[in-house]
């Protein structure tokens, strides 16, 4: 973090006296003076935050001591974010989870209720869409009304006590199940709204997120199915989903690439995979009654003199090498 301190004098008084590191004093004649400075942030530092019990803040405070004088302070507010990236194995992870209920009323057996629900990863950021894939199954005599949300969930902890507060981030609800159907949802999107990332290494404040799906039944509490969420500030990597739960899982062998050998061989000779008859055979024109009339002329004669023509041999050195003590010549001469 960088700053600077400013001091105004006017002109009563004249000059000021600033203590420096070494005991001397440095004079400070009537004018505008800066200093800047510069601090080196712990990496530990928890991010910025306002809750209704609590709160994480960090400012700058700078003094100004003068003889005779009241002592003027500065006071300065800044933001610190922990960065959270997710493209780690652990929030790239697939969370799923199952749960089943039975309705009940007046100790009446009214049937079963059970949902899964799965998501691709843990860790998501601000913004991002999280397609949910769920199943209910409505096993009983009514209909039943599904519904996700995010739920972030504030925890302060002073003095041996702990208070909670949860709240409602975003939430969607799905169409109405009747008695004995079931429901799929196909990725069904939920967006997630501008929102403070996620606080887990702070001792007395802690801010977690977690999906729930939840199935309201009439008469009974609801069947509630919570998926953890980690909420980050570095975004996935547009191959991170692929690439890290492969890389995880699987190690990459290269010891074919101790098969290639150093030099490479030369081709073979054009009569060593040939055969005389079959060049002989390639290299005769074909005959007026195939082709007919079609091709004739001189044009044909030039096309027969360059076809099935061999290669030239190889060979590594320059048959045809250029003498030091000639100059090449420029085309454009």
């Amino acid at each position: 973090m960088e700053g600077k301190f400013v001091e105004q004098e006017g002109a009563n008084p004249p000059r000021s006296v600033l203590p420096t590191d070494n005991g001397e004093a440095t004079v400070l004649q009537a004018g505008k003076h800066e200093f800047p400075f510069t601090f080196q942030l712990p990496e530990t530092l928890a991010t910025s935050f306002e809750g209704k019990h609590g709160s994480v803040r960090y400012w700058v405070k700078a003094k100004l001591h003068r003889p005779w004088s009241t002592v003027k302070k500065a006071k300065k507010e800044f933001t610190v974010i922990e960065p959270i990236d997710i493209n780690t194995p652990a929030l790239l992870a697939p969370q799923a989870g199952a749960k089943e209920k039975l309705a009940r009323a007046w100790y009446c057996n009214r049937g079963q209720v059970s949902v899964t629900a799965k998501i691709d990863r843990k860790g998501y950021t601000p913004g991002e869409v999280i397609p949910i894939f769920a199943e209910i199954d409505n096993c009983t005599s009514r209909a039943v009304v599904p519904k996700a949300a995010i739920i972030q969930t504030q925890t302060f902890i002073a003095r041996g006590t702990k208070k909670q507060k949860k709240s409602v981030v975003t939430s969607i609800t799905g169409d109405p199940i009747p008695a004995g159907k079931r429901e799929v949802w196909h990725g069904r999107a939920l967006k997630i709204p501008p929102v403070g990332p996620s606080i887990l290494q702070c001792r007395i404040i802690q801010v977690e997120y977690s999906l729930k799906v939840c199935v309201d039944i009439p008469g009974t509490s609801k069947l509630l199915l919570e998926l953890p969420l980690v909420i980050g500030t570095i975004p996935l990597h547009p191959f991170g989903s692929r690439t890290s739960s492969v890389s995880s899982q699987y190690s990459v062998n290269l010891d074919w690439l101790s098969t290639i050998p150093e030099q490479l061989e030369a081709p073979p000779e054009y009569s060593a995979v040939v055969s005389s008859p079959e060049a002989e055979q390639s290299l005769a024109p074909p005959c007026r009654s195939e082709l007919g009339d079609i091709l004739e002329g001189p044009f044909f004669a030039y096309i027969q003199e360059f076809r099935f023509r061999p290669p030239p041999l190889y060979s590594e050195v320059d048959p045809n090498p250029t003498s030091d003590g000639i100059r090449p010549r420029c085309m454009t001469c």
